[in-house]
């Protein structure tokens, strides 16, 4: 996937307390994402903008838009990721 197309899947983190908590004890971090993204799409798209191995992808349609709970594999701490956003 082109990073081109994985900025259209991936629109940007999501953060607040709750998250925050997932990235830290469950490896997780959360992502708005575009409303017909596959979770398929959703990981390459993660994998391909930021280098990370992904393990699992779960989604859910809140009123903020589309999340998606991105858990990366243990050799790519969430904790790593979320530093070079810029979220701790």
């Amino acid at each position: 996937m082109r990073a081109e197309d994985a900025l259209e899947v991936v629109y940007r983190p999501y953060v607040t307390e709750k998250t925050f908590d997932m990235l830290e004890r469950q490896n997780k971090i959360v992502f708005l994402v575009d409303a017909k993204a596959s979770k398929n799409k959703i990981k390459e798209a993660v994998e391909t903008l930021y280098d990370v191995k992904v393990q699992t992808v779960n989604t859910s349609f809140t009123v903020t838009g589309k999340k998606a709970y991105v858990r990366l594999s243990p050799e790519s701490p969430a904790s790593d990721l979320a530093s070079k956003l810029g979220l701790v």
